[in-house]
């Protein structure tokens, strides 16, 4: 998918919207996914786990799974139902052990036992969507991507990033203003920030580096 075209923003918004990034990089200049793995199979496996479930579930899961089957041949030895036996306490872990099973056989078919670091290729494995494959490239430094859940979704419409009202519509948005220098790592600061401050029912606007540039923090005060 070809870039965005940036927007012609007012001098005063570009400002607002850069000096954001600016202190989300003074507070952590290398923010990183908070799922656990050594590898790019590991990786695209936990993210695959991690949806509609906490990083922190996926951990404990992957923490114990890892040490049986850190790759798709292991995986695939372990099968199914051995695989259910570690993911169990994981939301949908029926669906989501097919689909990783799926992922190995088609890995070590097609891809030489490999995880393929291009989007075409990530997005037709199985339980790998657009924003699995976009958490995975980011993480990898590969391409810059911000994959748009709860937290990023609503993260951006407090921060007037976004009025988008579906994730595609915010991802759009967001790839098409947010500082080149900053995409790589915007969809962290995004999440990160949506997680443990600006949080869903009473953010912590007290706690917050870029509350003054927030156009939503009269409502909660």
């Amino acid at each position: 998918m070809a870039p965005p075209p940036r927007p012609r923003l007012k001098p005063a918004e570009r400002a607002r919207i850069a000096e954001i990034f600016e202190r989300f990089e003074a507070a952590e200049s290398d923010p990183r996914t908070e799922l656990s793995y050594a590898s790019p199979y590991e990786l695209v496996v936990a993210v695959a786990l991690s949806a509609q479930a906490t990083d922190v579930s996926v951990n404990k899961a992957t923490d114990k799974l890892f040490k049986a089957a850190d790759t798709p041949q292991a995986m695939l030895a372990l099968g199914e139902a051995g695989l259910k036996t570690f993911i169990s306490s994981i939301g949908l872990f029926n669906m989501k052990a097919k689909n990783v099973i799926r992922m190995a056989e088609i890995l070590i078919a097609e891809h030489g036992g490999e995880v393929p670091l291009d989007r075409e290729s990530l997005q037709a494995l199985p339980g790998v969507g657009r924003k699995t494959a976009s958490v995975v490239l980011n993480e990898l430094r590969i391409e810059p991507a911000i994959a748009v859940d709860t937290h990023v979704f609503r993260v951006s419409h407090r921060l007037g990033l976004a009025t988008g009202k579906t994730p595609d519509k915010v991802e759009a948005e967001l790839m098409a203003i947010v500082p080149e220098a900053a995409l790589v790592r915007a969809h962290h600061w995004l999440i990160l920030h949506g997680r443990y401050v600006c949080v869903a029912r009473r953010p912590k606007c007290e706690d917050c580096p870029v509350a003054d540039l927030c156009p939503s923090r009269a409502a909660f005060a």
